[in-house]
């Protein structure tokens, strides 16, 4: 069995790959990863993608613009570029600057959008370069930065500090900061346990107008359905015959039919029998629908 000397001591590699349990040996990695890391890296690379990668993704997305009034014409973007920080001294003039000078004069460190088009006049295809469309706030420390690759000597000519870590920006000479929060992913199955071991599925289902949430519990052996819009909770076979899928076999070949997940199955096909429910047009009464501007009512899949 080999052994790793040196640094790492009398350790087999096997030992070194283990997974770290304990979270007094989780605290003993946090200096070593906010000295590789540091504390804003996340943000820095996530704007350094955006001007980089994705603002490009999102031109070719909607690259090209027609007119009803005239099929001939048309306006393509060609590519997109962020430039590095700049103020326009006068018109069509301007110099770099640097973020203590923005703060100091209630400016916004920010940096021009430039295009390159391609657009029709009569017959003629015309191609304009570096064409200004607006400016965008850059974060300090990112790769469009005047800070970016200095040394600490460089740092004090320009009156920063070495140690700031940036990852914010200046808007009007104020310092702010994007605050990252986390959040279940949405459209997307999470699958987990809860306190007492017991599995459920959820999901969050978000659109342009609304965000609703959808749960599926356990209870006594039997799934369950858990939206905001019901005042209880529903038995999933009967929320199938509600959505058109009426033959038991059909929601088992659905789920899956593979032996264990048609036994845990079993109990909630056999609770809709009882409940009489056969069809999407049967009215159940084993639930009820509340609204906001209406009284409770039995749900009816009609």
């Amino acid at each position: 069995m080999e052994v790793l000397g040196g640094e790492f001591g009398d350790i087999t590699p096997q030992e070194l790959a283990a997974p770290v349990n304990t979270v007094a040996e989780k605290w003993k990695l946090l200096p070593a990863f906010l000295k590789v890391k540091g504390l804003v890296k996340q943000h820095i690379d996530s704007f350094n993608y955006f001007i980089n990668v994705e603002i490009k993704k999102i031109m070719k997305a909607n690259e090209k613009i027609t007119s009803d009034a005239d099929p001939m014409w048309y306006l393509k973007y060609l590519n997109i570029y962020v430039g590095m920080p700049d103020v326009e001294e006068s018109f069509n003039v301007t110099r770099p600057v640097s973020p203590h000078e923005c703060r100091l004069r209630d400016m916004t460190y920010s940096a021009p959008i430039t295009v390159d088009i391609e657009y029709t006049r009569g017959s003629q295809r015309i191609i304009r370069n570096a064409l200004p469309i607006g400016r965008m706030p850059i974060m300090l420390r990112s790769s469009n930065c005047v800070l970016t690759g200095k040394t600490p000597m460089e740092f004090s000519k320009l009156n920063e500090c070495p140690l700031d870590p940036g990852g914010y920006f200046i808007v009007k000479g104020q310092e702010k900061v994007i605050l990252i929060q986390e959040q279940l992913s949405k459209n997307r199955i999470i699958v987990d346990q809860d306190r007492k071991g017991t599995v459920g599925a959820s999901v969050t289902s978000s659109t342009h107008e609304k965000k609703s949430r959808t749960n599926i519990v356990v209870k006594q052996g039997r799934f369950y359905l858990r939206h905001n819009t019901l005042s209880e909770d529903a038995p999933i076979a009967v929320i199938f015959k509600g959505m058109g899928v009426e033959s038991d076999q059909e929601i088992v070949q659905m789920i899956g039919t593979e032996e264990h997940v048609m036994a845990s199955f079993a109990p909630s096909l056999e609770e809709c029998q009882k409940a009489q429910i056969f069809t999407q047009t049967q009215e159940p009464h084993v639930f009820s629908l509340t609204s906001t501007d209406e009284c409770s009512r039995p749900i009816c899949f009609s």
